[in-house]
């Protein structure tokens, strides 16, 4: 009886064993599937010439933030993609199943709240009961929460219009909305388009970090691990690149979005987010930038940021 038995076990194990192999995509039909944003990704690897060699297949989807492009990386509907220091947190929050790869330190000028030319508004304590336009739970987003704490107001002493980029310009080139939060290239479009003026900036409240975040489904798919891996280290090679080659980065991002050069320019000026490894410092500001928004009450519970991070890749990107 027990022979028959042993037999039985040895079978499901079998079983079971082929099934966890067979959910690994094998070499030759890789196929990478990666979220962008405008003027993102794909536009900073071509500008860089480091998409021509590129050893397996890309499928690009583009969003128009990091919270949507992080539900469809928890979907396992893409593999990986790049957002704001904001985005992981709300996912986090949700219980996503996903985790930071890697990250970049960039400038934080751009990360602006601007109000028209002739407003009223002269600093940030003035925002209290006004509108502010604003992608919920993007890097402007936190922007937002740690200005006003800074000044000693909530997110309850405002009225946040949650308005994806395009349809937040509308509304404030419309006068509907007495400011908007958000990050470049939209914050020079605005400013020499329609003449918008800084209300503050991120500087001395943002943490400036981007994140390149994958999906749990891709991160347990063996087979897609060295196209992740490659792709990864590409990504901050052409960040170096963009750094050192700002005017010709420009003129390939103002072809590839449509945006006019003095504004790529302007935006690529101000900015250069350069690659830094996930580690305790990095996870400790998120951490406090995660807090403040469960302090809000924006947010359910505490997240535990470092439990959506995964740093395989970090010896292959140093």
């Amino acid at each position: 009886m027990l022979k028959p038995l042993l037999s039985l076990l040895a079978a499901i194990l079998f079983t079971t064993g082929c099934s966890a192999a067979a959910q690994d995509t094998p070499a030759g039909e890789v196929v990478l599937k990666v979220g962008d944003q405008k003027g993102g990704a794909k536009a900073l690897l071509t500008a860089a010439g480091l998409l021509n060699d590129f050893p397996y297949k890309i499928e690009w989807s583009t969003f128009t933030s990091g919270p949507p492009l992080l539900e469809a990386a928890s979907a396992g509907a893409i593999d990986l993609g790049g957002v704001g220091n904001t985005p992981p947190i709300f996912a986090a929050a949700a219980n996503a199943k996903i985790a930071a790869v890697g990250a970049s330190k960039g400038e934080v000028d751009a990360d602006a709240i601007l109000v028209p030319e002739n407003s009223p508004l002269r600093s940030a304590g003035d925002l209290k009961g006004k509108n502010i336009a604003v992608a919920k739970g993007s890097s402007a987003h936190g922007q937002v929460l740690l200005t006003l704490r800074a000044n000693g107001l909530t997110t309850k002493d405002v009225t946040l219009n949650f308005l994806q980029p395009s349809d937040a310009y509308g509304a404030f080139t419309q006068g509907k909305v007495d400011a908007w939060a958000i990050w470049d290239p939209y914050t020079a479009q605005a400013q020499l388009e329609a003449k918008a003026r800084v209300l503050t900036d991120g500087r001395g409240e943002s943490n400036g970090y981007g994140f390149q975040v994958a999906g749990r489904k891709a991160l347990d798919d063996k087979g897609k691990n060295p196209a992740i891996k490659e792709y990864l280290i590409r990504y901050y090679k052409a960040q170096k690149w963009a750094d050192t080659h700002r005017e010709e980065w420009a003129k390939a991002w103002a072809a590839e979005t449509g945006l006019k050069y003095e504004v790529a320019l302007a935006a690529v000026q101000r900015n250069g987010d350069l690659p830094v490894r996930i580690d305790d410092t990095l996870i400790k500001s998120e951490q406090q930038l995660a807090d403040a928004f469960t302090e809000d009450k924006t947010l359910p519970g505490k997240v535990d940021f470092a439990k959506f991070v995964d740093t395989r890749f970090q010896g292959d990107l140093a």
